[in-house]
């Protein structure tokens, strides 16, 4: 029988997104871009999800050129993949603001064994998303960010987030992370019946960035949140 890291894996190393895009956005597929992020990938599921637990799930938005973007492992940067992970990426470094809340949360939570056999985070989006500013440098984008590329997305997310679902994780209740995010997920949601209930926390960049003198209080609200169904 397949591990709960067998399905992950043979997820993405088959993701491909190939439809159309609005002008000025491209996607990134970090499995593509650079070989030892298939590695790492292989490595941080084999090692904490060789298994068949169910699992909670936590939606984020689509991943950042420099978390996800780059490691293949949703809120992980290279930072915290070697330090809290213990496995490391030679080829590139990279810190992301999201990656230092969540890791100091599952710190929290009991560490990242405990965390990860209960959890399971990804995207509706699984791949980086980046837009064209009008100065020609290239900035991450959110899926959500124009009309057009929600419409063009919308049926990858969908068949996404039901391929999630069939790699064991329990529907009961979700976690969508963003405000922003939520309200496109529960739309989505209206449409497909995925999850019964959607809780929403505050985003992990929102937190860093905006309400860092605050962040054990948003630390406590994750985890009271996670708890409430232990």
């Amino acid at each position: 029988m397949n591990t709960f890291a067998d399905k992950v894996i043979a997820f993405n190393r088959n993701l491909n997104y190939t439809g159309d895009l609005p002008e000025g956005f491209r996607v990134m597929n970090p499995f593509l871009d650079n070989p030892e992020t298939m590695e790492v990938m292989q490595a941080f599921y084999h090692k904490f999800y060789r298994d068949n637990r169910q699992r909670r799930f936590i939606v984020g938005i689509n991943p950042g050129r420099n978390g996800a973007g780059v490691t293949g492992i949703p809120f992980t940067d290279t930072k915290r993949l070697e330090g809290a992970c213990g496995i490391i990426m030679k080829s590139v470094h990279t810190h992301e603001v999201s990656s230092v809340f969540v890791y100091d949360m599952i710190e929290a939570y009991g560490g990242v064994v405990q965390f990860y056999r209960d959890f399971y985070i990804n995207s509706p989006f699984p791949l980086a998303i980046i837009r064209q500013s009008k100065g020609g440098a290239w900035l991450n984008a959110n899926y959500y960010d124009d009309p057009k590329l929600f419409n063009a997305l919308k049926g990858f997310m969908i068949e996404s987030l039901k391929e999630h679902i069939k790699l064991g994780l329990d529907t009961s209740e979700v976690f969508i992370l963003g405000k922003k995010n939520a309200d496109f997920i529960a739309k989505l949601n209206a449409e497909e019946k995925l999850f019964d209930k959607m809780t929403t926390l505050e985003h992990p960049r929102f937190i860093q960035q905006y309400k860092s003198k605050e962040k054990e209080l948003y630390i406590d609200k994750y985890l009271a949140a996670f708890h409430a169904l232990l």
